[in-house]
């Protein structure tokens, strides 16, 4: 599949995913508002009938002390003539009649005069006076009534116009038949706002969304109260009903994690295909010049027409050591990294001097880069090199870092290499810097990937596998010690090994 295809498949699912995610958060959103919404109407429906049950009360009790102090008592009446009484309705078609030019009751008049129809007893005539007396008393006790109540006001302090046990139970009572069972807590302020109850266990926690209602709101302002109430428990009761969404939500977050996941993976694999498949272009060149030249002098010798002299037959068989030698370095390396993949490599780790080993790099290799014309020199001033790694190994490590300096040289400047180790701490520090093309920092922190090769331009004028810095850190890693590398394009590059030394 092409990378083009892949990134416009994954950006459709992306999206997909992210409007789906998108509208998931709006219903949520709407949820919570909708939820909100319904509780703050309940709320103050609520606080509007506690504060019409306290007016309610106020005024049952204003009547209730009016009676107590009334001088009027029904009970002076005579049982008797309340009896007879009882009967007149059977024999009148109205029990009374008002006298020409008198008002209808209805127009609460001053002085009620009454008439008897036909022949009452005195019994008949003190029971329509009791019912006189009763008319007039109930009408100035609702006169005073609603003088006082609406538009005079009570005269006792606010403090003592409020049971407040009683506010709290009819608090209580309408919240809960409006559906509300949260905890919650109140404070009664008066008019000049100054805090008159606070109930009982009370929390502050919550109280920056309060919900207020006006108490006495038919008295004057100044004889007016507020009732402030706000419930400690309010976000996680209006967020509740986002618990149905939100395991939704959490699953389309972990499909999108992981088709994040799927795509990196098959991005991943993609590059690791196009990079075997590069290593085998390379592995085919790089085997196929040896086994020609292998082949090619295999014939010369077979030919009996070609005149052998000792100088060819000398030739032929250093061109044969020399490539076979070649190609089974190449096979080596190929085969080391598949140990090491498989975790089957051979490392014999024992006590060496790092100064003798890298010398004896150095002086190997020395003679090929003078033939490329070039330079290396060492500065082994490390007093402590002593560590714990497998010869081998280390030496070949040493000779790939040499071998890449060689391979990336550039071609208008003299190559020049240099090796130096030192101690830090208990660390021994080998560097090996060259003056070479240098790495690009995109190339930089993959160059220890496998089969990762740094383009130059020409896909062959560089031989090799992209094995040798995958080795390098490999080897390294298992002596327990550390490789990074610092470059800048056009201005060389430095491999900088740490290795712990022995105690």
């Amino acid at each position: 599949m092409k990378r083009s295809t892949i990134t416009i498949i994954s950006l459709i699912i992306g999206i997909s995913f992210f409007g789906l995610l998108l509208l998931q958060g709006r219903i949520i959103d709407a949820m919570v508002k909708m939820r909100k919404e319904q509780f703050d109407e309940s709320v103050f429906h609520a606080l509007d009938q506690t504060s019409r049950d306290l007016e309610r009360n106020e005024t049952f009790r204003y009547l209730e002390s009016i009676a107590e102090h009334s001088d009027f008592d029904a009970d002076m009446l005579p049982r008797s003539s309340i009896a007879s009484a009882l009967h007149i309705g059977d024999s009148l078609q109205t029990p009374f009649q008002l006298q020409a030019g008198q008002q209808h009751p209805s127009s609460l008049p001053k002085a009620l005069t009454l008439r008897p129809t036909s022949s009452f007893d005195a019994a008949n005539q003190q029971f329509l006076e009791f019912v006189k007396n009763a008319y007039l008393y109930q009408k100035g006790v609702l006169d005073e009534v609603i003088y006082t109540i609406l538009y005079q006001g009570s005269d006792q302090p606010f403090a003592d116009r409020i049971d407040f046990r009683i506010l709290d139970s009819n608090l209580r009572s309408e919240l809960e038949s409006s559906g509300i069972t949260l905890p919650y807590h109140f404070v009664v302020y008066d008019a000049m706002g100054n805090e008159v109850y606070r109930c009982a266990e009370y929390d502050a926690e919550g109280a920056e969304y309060s919900y207020t209602q006006t108490l006495f709101r038919n008295d004057p302002s100044l004889q007016m109260g507020t009732l402030q109430v706000h419930f400690p428990d309010l976000d996680s009761y209006i967020m509740g009903v986002a618990r149905m969404i939100i395991p939704a939500l959490a699953f389309t977050i972990i499909l999108f994690v992981t088709f994040c996941f799927t795509v990196w993976l098959i991005v991943r694999q993609k590059r690791d295909t196009e990079m075997k498949n590069d290593f085998i272009n390379n592995m085919t060149h790089e085997f196929k010049t040896p086994i020609s030249s292998i082949s090619l002098a295999a014939q010369m010798l077979g030919d009996a027409s070609i005149s052998k002299t000792p100088a060819m037959l000398d030739n032929l068989s250093r061109v044969i050591v020399s490539e076979t030698r070649r190609l089974r370095f190449q096979v080596e390396k190929v085969l080391q990294m598949s140990l090491y993949e498989k975790g089957n490599i051979r490392f014999n780790e024992r006590e060496a001097d790092a100064n003798v080993i890298i010398d004896d790099v150095v002086t190997t290799f020395a003679l090929k880069v003078e033939q490329s014309g070039g330079r290396i020199e060492s500065h082994l001033d490390a007093l402590d090199a002593a560590v714990y790694v497998d010869e081998m190994h280390f030496t070949n490590v040493v000779f790939n870092l040499l071998d890449n300096a060689v391979k990336y040289r550039r071609d208008d400047v003299p190559l020049h290499i240099s090796v130096s180790t030192r101690n830090q701490g208990s660390q021994l520090i080998v560097e090996v810097a060259d003056n070479g093309i240098g790495i690009r920092h995109d190339d930089l922190r993959r160059i220890f990937d496998r089969f990762y090769r740094v383009h130059t331009g020409n896909t062959h004028n560089v031989k090799g596998f992209g094995l040798g810095l995958a080795y390098v850190r490999a080897m390294v890693e298992l002596m327990h010690g550390s490789i990074k590398a610092e470059s800048e394009p056009g201005q060389g590059t430095r491999f900088i090994i740490t290795l712990p030394l022995i105690e």
